[in-house]
């Protein structure tokens, strides 16, 4: 389930680059985006998404996500106060529209780093924003991905394959697939494709 807020904002006016990266759980995308930004030839920022869902033990409040109780994300949602929202597994997920918007206006490119719902709304809304999605060879190896992470149940794990399963349906929606079969690769190929869009330094 997913929200558009502040319709009636041009968000196609501005003259930053936004660029989306999607990929199911266990997919390496953190890693990925990561280590795309922090190379010397990309100028590009990482929006911080908001969420309900706990902190990760190697997680910080104001780093990998704004970790908010859900009764805040709500409030803040309903006032339209989310570039896109979407509940995943549960759990609430939202990107803050400010700083995106004000980050396209400096003529920034920024890097949302969201699940699929997400993405796909962000583009209904913004046509010119690049999506990439990030896949692996197989299932098996998003399985063993996941196990070997050690923090979710059985019950998470499953629920997260089906949703990957989903998620990978919709991938032809996007403008670029990326295979994550060998990471220093595929952050090669992050790395092309943002500076081709502008966002290098």
């Amino acid at each position: 389930m997913t929200t558009e807020s502040h319709p009636t904002l041009d968000w196609e006016s501005l003259p930053g680059r936004l660029v989306v990266v999607s990929g199911a759980s266990g997919s390496g995308k953190s890693t990925l985006v990561r280590r795309a930004i922090e190379r010397p030839e990309v100028n590009a920022r990482l929006s911080i998404s908001a969420t309900t869902r706990d902190p990760r033990s190697d997680e910080q409040h104001g780093r990998e996500y704004f970790f908010l109780p859900r009764q805040e994300f709500e409030s803040l949602r309903d006032q339209g106060e989310f570039l896109e929202w979407a509940e995943v597994h549960g759990r609430f997920y939202g990107t803050p529209a400010g700083p995106v918007r004000e980050a396209l206006a400096r003529k920034e490119c920024i890097l949302l780093e969201i699940d699929v719902q997400g993405a796909l709304q962000v583009k209904k809304r913004i046509p010119s924003a690049l999506l990439v999605f990030v896949s692996v060879p197989s299932f098996e190896i998003l399985e063993q991905r996941l196990r070997g992470r050690a923090t979710d149940s059985e019950e998470v794990i499953q629920r997260r394959l089906t949703n990957a399963r989903w998620e990978h349906e919709q991938a032809h929606l996007y403008d670029v697939q990326l295979m994550n079969d060998d990471l220093n690769r595929s952050v090669d190929d992050l790395v092309t494709r943002l500076v081709q869009q502008g966002c290098g330094g």
